[in-house]
């Protein structure tokens, strides 16, 4: 290459020069600079024929060596794929311990209550009642006391609505018996906040009444407040997880979602629970066993156990027995218990299709009653109950 240059730099053209005649001879002048050899114009074309040389070289290199790039390349996303998976099987594994240790803490041998095995059936509604504050009160919760060896409130019923923008309340009705219960007499109402606004209001649907208490999720917070119907004093717990959904951050879905039900306490033969999710168990359920110490006016979180069922999935959820049971939206008359979650095992199921009847399309809160294997149901602005089978 560098020879073919050299000959195109010095080859010229022949030029005629023009003469005159001077003694019997042709003279001519001649600009004999045109011989001259073009050294800057030399050294110009070696700078640039090294620098071809120089770019050829490198992409010879880059040629030879793509195969092995690529090669590497996908060595790299297989191992990226690998340990990704292996950190879910490890993180899974973890859950499961983690589980299995929350259950050995402090739960009694006779952990599973009367309950034999898993919920079989469920009736339809045994009980249709639009609620005591009118069809336009399409949120809130009701049922029955739940706790069986309640004084004095073992057979009342009771109903908290959520009064304003259907999210928050600060009162909870409370009949004697199901007849005055069915004929909206006889009741008295507890006021446990000063107004809806006030730390000890409830925010979303998630009330239980459980002895000489209503429980449910407090004021814009992750804590379930606890309200002594006797001495109205408010006592609360901060739930346990890495960044506890509350405020509509993780609450019951279906194609809409129920606005704040973001904390949901339950009860059942084994005792009270609160339902919720977390970000540090990415949206899935998450199960934690309250208990009220009354030596010590405390309430506190003995066990919490994590599930790989994504709350926004699920249209509601309850306890019965210490088994989890979730809920979703099949159409406008009817959901779904569809997962079970064990926490005496640590074992899950989602093979289960018992169907729930209703009469319209949003549940608001959804409650099992240990005292009568009754399923409690505030849907939109109708109290429906239901028989359970197991």
């Amino acid at each position: 290459m560098l020879q073919l240059l050299l000959l195109l730099l010095l080859s010229s053209t022949s030029q005629q020069v023009s003469g005159y005649k001077k003694a019997n001879a042709c003279v001519c002048q001649l600009n004999s600079t045109m011989w001259l050899f073009p050294a800057q114009k030399f050294k110009y074309v070696l700078e640039e024929v090294h620098t071809c040389e120089e770019s050829l070289n490198n992409l010879q290199e880059e040629v030879r060596t793509h195969p092995y790039a690529e090669k590497l390349h996908k060595h790299v996303n297989k191992m990226q794929t690998i340990d990704t998976v292996n950190m879910k099987t490890v993180k899974e594994k973890l859950r499961y311990l983690k589980n299995k240790l929350e259950t050995c803490k402090s739960i009694p041998k006779d952990f599973r209550g009367m309950c034999v095995c898993l919920i079989t059936n469920i009736s339809d509604p045994i009980t249709a009642k639009v609620s005591p504050f009118g069809k336009s009160c399409v949120s809130g919760s009701w049922g029955k006391q739940a706790q069986k060896e309640s004084d004095g409130q073992k057979n009342s019923y009771w109903v908290q609505p959520l009064l304003s923008s259907h999210i928050w309340g600060n009162t909870v009705r409370l009949y004697q018996t199901y007849e005055d219960l069915m004929a909206s007499t006889n009741h008295r109402d507890f006021t446990f906040a000063s107004s809806y606004s006030h730390p000890n209001a409830i925010e979303g649907p998630s009330a239980v009444l459980y002895g000489k208490a209503l429980y449910y999720n407090c004021y814009r917070s992750a804590d379930v407040c606890r309200y002594d119907l006797e001495t109205n004093e408010v006592k609360r717990v901060t739930l346990p997880g890495t960044g506890v959904g509350f405020n509509n951050k993780f609450p019951y879905c279906y194609y809409d979602c129920q606005l704040n039900s973001d904390i949901d306490v339950e009860a059942d033969e084994t005792g009270l629970w609160a339902l919720y999710a977390t970000i540090g168990n990415h949206g899935n359920l998450v199960i934690s066993r309250l208990v009220w110490d009354s030596e010590v006016k405390s309430l506190n979180v003995t066990q919490t156990w994590e599930t790989r069922l994504f709350k926004k999935a699920t249209s509601n959820a309850f306890m019965v027995c210490g088994v989890m049971y979730a809920t979703r939206y099949v159409n406008e008359y009817r959901e779904e218990v569809f997962y079970a979650f064990d926490t005496a095992t640590g074992k899950e199921d989602n093979s289960l299709a018992i169907p729930l009847e209703k009469v319209a399309k949003a549940v608001a809160s959804l409650s099992y009653n240990p005292t009568n294997k009754q399923i409690y149901m505030y849907n939109d602005g109708y109290l429906l109950a239901y028989q359970v089978y197991f």
